[in-house]
């Protein structure tokens, strides 16, 4: 029954543009490539994990130089994974050691809380060291290149989003099962056997579980594309433990200012953090940009993103305007969301999209 697909995926699986825009993601789904996680395995740490912490980053930039030069020689066939020797201390083990690090001063998303999680303190989150999963489950809702995906919806969130749909995993952290990276491993590896064409890490919010993730990738021996679906308020530091892992940033860019950001999701300093980590994406992975658009925000959010991603990432990037926005949650404490979207706003949308010269939209 999970091997059945959409009619819409099968035309996209054909389309060239959505295979040019995605042409490693398939090459994997279709077994002609390694994920770049079974990669990073075979990339030596080149340190002592029991290294100062500056001296693990220090290593870690350079196995990532490393990984960038043999990812180019495998995807240009001129190199096996085979051919490649498993290290003693991989450029994945280093990832994980640093991660633990980052959560016992937890700064993976720009909140920045810096609380032990290790010691049974939370953050604004409010997800603890050891992650819990609301849901799992092969899912035929996502975008047509990526369904059947397996997709991992994890409890908590670093946003505060007025209008979340899925407010009941979102803002409930710690609703739903733990789960051990082990566990995490073997529920991965069986949904590749059932015909699942990605791992899709969501929430919730995949970034307080960074740790959990890092480490069930070590111990995944499927070779399947890993998604980070995220809301890509993620620091730097987190974005560099994910260089390297994905072959997909599934990555929203909500808000086309600091305000709306600051009112609907309770977030600083959005624009400027969302859009650098939009580059870190596009520079390490494929990429695919979800823009929900909310009522009555097609001037203030829609149309400065869309001309954003035009100017900075170039028109073929792959870009799903979305319609489907309910008030949910919260939203009817406030009056300008509080309704459905109007067609003439969608419609808006896609005239800004063919104007500011985007070529790659799917809605």
């Amino acid at each position: 029954m999970w091997r059945v697909l959409r009619p819409d995926a099968v035309e996209v699986l054909q389309d060239p543009k959505a295979r040019s825009a995605l042409r490693r993601y398939f090459a994997v789904m279709e077994k002609r490539l390694p994920a770049k996680f079974l990669v990073c395995k075979r990339i030596d740490a080149g340190v002592a994990l029991s290294s100062g912490t500056e001296e693990l980053w220090n290593a870690h930039e350079k196995s990532l130089k490393e990984l960038r030069s043999v990812l180019s020689q495998l995807d240009e066939n001129r190199l096996g994974l085979d051919e490649l020797e498993t290290p003693e201390t991989s450029l994945l083990d280093l990832k994980i050691e640093l991660a633990q690090r980052v959560l016992k001063s937890c700064h993976f998303c720009e909140r920045r809380c810096e609380v032990d999680r290790t010691a049974g303190k939370k953050g604004a989150c409010g997800v603890g060291a050891v992650s819990r999963i609301a849901s799992e489950f092969m899912h035929h809702g996502e975008e047509p290149e990526l369904v059947p995906s397996y997709t991992i919806f994890f409890s908590g969130c670093t946003f505060k989003c007025q209008y979340c749909q899925n407010w009941d995993i979102s803002q409930y952290p710690d609703e739903g099962a733990p789960v051990s990276p082990r566990a995490l491993a073997r529920l991965i590896e069986n949904a590749a056997k059932e015909g699942a064409r990605n791992v899709n890490f969501v929430g919730g919010e995949p970034t307080p579980n960074l740790h959990t993730i890092l480490e069930a990738l070590k111990l995944c021996e499927a070779n399947i594309p890993s998604v980070w679906n995220s809301n890509m308020y993620l620091s730097p530091e987190s974005m560099a433990l994910l260089s390297g892992t994905q072959e997909i940033y599934l990555a929203d860019f909500k808000y086309g200012n600091d305000n709306c950001a600051q009112r609907y999701s309770k977030v600083p300093r959005y624009f400027e953090i969302v859009a650098r980590n939009h580059r870190l994406a596009f520079e390490d992975a494929e990429l695919i940009i979800r823009h929900l658009v909310l009522p009555n925000h097609v001037e203030c959010c829609t149309r400065p993103i869309l001309k954003w991603i035009a100017e900075n990432l170039g028109p073929m990037v792959r870009v799903n305007i979305m319609d489907q926005y309910r008030a949910c949650y919260r939203a009817d404490q406030f009056e300008e969301i509080n309704r459905g979207l109007r067609p003439e706003e969608f419609s808006e949308a896609l005239k800004i999209a063919a104007k500011v010269g985007l070529k790659n939209v799917i809605t």
